[in-house]
């Protein structure tokens, strides 16, 4: 007989001891935990703190100002955030058109699908310094990147959005980047992401991030979209994620972080052994519905992520980052759904160099972890303080 879980046994100590399976309510699938499998997580090999340092500035990174990029183009002598059209972007404006010539009968037709993909990529660096990373930033260095992410976003709104109009009151600085066009097309999604670390496929260092915008609203958003949607007509208006952040805020155990506006913790799904989820406590589509204070908020709390990443394993933690909000072109339904929050998914283990592998079962069956998200949340609120290389 399956594991019932309610509110009522949600911290049950018993979950810490045997199998069970957890339900993910932004995508609507299942995780496996196993944590017999691992009750010391953190038995494994000790190391010495990473000491690797770099320079402030490197004359050879195509990120540093007043460097020349791959393309020849020169960066200017920026002092905050910059932000260019990526030199190697994964989909572009302008291509070649695509118009599958088949019969709606064919087995072709049926089963072999395809369709184009246009869109824009961008590359936005988070400072000047090679040598900082979001975890080395004060809250008051990382309002800038929102600021710029929030000015990308705008940028690219459907003007028939309701979010449109709001965005255009919104009281911060502007880009002042005159290389920076509209799109030539309206696109229905932008995904704004970081990926930190070569084990993540960084292939600079500088701190750094990227957006894609496409016609099409990928598949992990998608998922969730269609999940909060279902969760808001089942539960009479009420959205999902301000639920959650409510009752995480109140059962502690999962909790990480949190400040006014922002609860940040591994969520009780998580499938990566030390993957935090930041949730807004109110209401929040996107990016234009924040004010100065919720801005200054959300750099706290990323702040607050970031460090505690770095001095779990005393390393530059590693991780893929990802922010979730409305669509750009959307049905007034989808933006009211939309809430916003944003993923980490690390794929540290036991250590810098023990890392979680999704495969075998991971691949065929469904995600599985070891460490419950109990444990690995008690963990990083044991990292607080100053980062660790501040200390070497």
């Amino acid at each position: 007989m399956p594991f019932i879980m309610s509110e009522q046994t949600l911290s049950e100590p018993i979950l810490n001891d045997i199998s069970h399976r957890r339900y993910n309510l932004l995508r609507g699938s299942w995780v496996l935990v196993s944590p017999h499998r691992n009750k010391r997580p953190w038995q494994g090999l000790q190391e010495s703190p990473s000491k690797t340092t770099l320079p402030e500035y490197d004359p050879e990174c195509y990120l540093c100002p007043s460097n020349t990029r791959a393309n020849g183009e020169k960066n200017p002598k920026f002092e905050r955030t910059f932000v260019f059209v990526n030199d190697y972007s994964a989909v572009k404006e302008e291509q070649e058109g695509y118009h599958p010539e088949r019969k709606d009968d064919s087995l072709a037709a049926r089963l072999l699908k395809a369709e184009a993909v246009t869109g824009k990529c961008y590359v936005i660096t988070f400072s000047p310094s090679h040598h900082l990373t979001l975890a080395d930033m004060t809250p008051a260095q990382i309002v800038p990147i929102i600021e710029t992410w929030t000015n990308l976003y705008t940028m690219h709104l459907s003007p028939k959005s309701s979010l449109a109009q709001l965005a255009r009151s919104i009281s911060i600085p502007p880009l002042n980047q005159t290389d920076l066009v509209k799109p030539s097309a309206q696109y229905r999604y932008m995904q704004i992401f970081e990926n930190k670390g070569t084990t993540m496929g960084c292939s600079n260092p500088h701190p750094h991030g990227q957006i894609w915008t496409t016609t099409s609203l990928p598949e992990e958003p998608k998922h969730e979209l269609e999940q909060l949607k279902k969760y808001q007509q089942e539960h009479n208006g009420s959205h999902l994620l301000v639920d959650y952040a409510e009752l995480e805020s109140k059962e502690k155990e999962r909790t990480v972080f949190e400040n006014k506006n922002f609860w940040a913790g591994v969520p009780y799904w998580a499938v990566w052994p030390f993957e935090v989820m930041i949730v807004s406590k109110q209401h929040k589509r996107t990016l234009v519905d924040f004010d100065d204070e919720e801005r200054k908020d959300l750099a706290e709390t990323i702040a607050e992520v970031t460090r505690r990443y770095d001095n779990l394993f005393e390393t530059q933690f590693p991780y893929s980052m990802g922010l979730h909000q409305a669509p750009l072109d959307a049905t007034e339904e989808e933006i009211e759904a939309s809430h916003f929050h944003i993923h980490f998914y690390p794929p540290l283990l036991r250590s810098a160099t023990v890392r979680k592998f999704q495969v075998g079962y991971e691949m065929m069956a469904e995600p599985q972890r070891d460490i419950t998200p109990e444990q690995a949340a008690e963990r990083l609120r044991a990292c607080d303080g100053e980062l660790y290389r501040r200390k070497l």
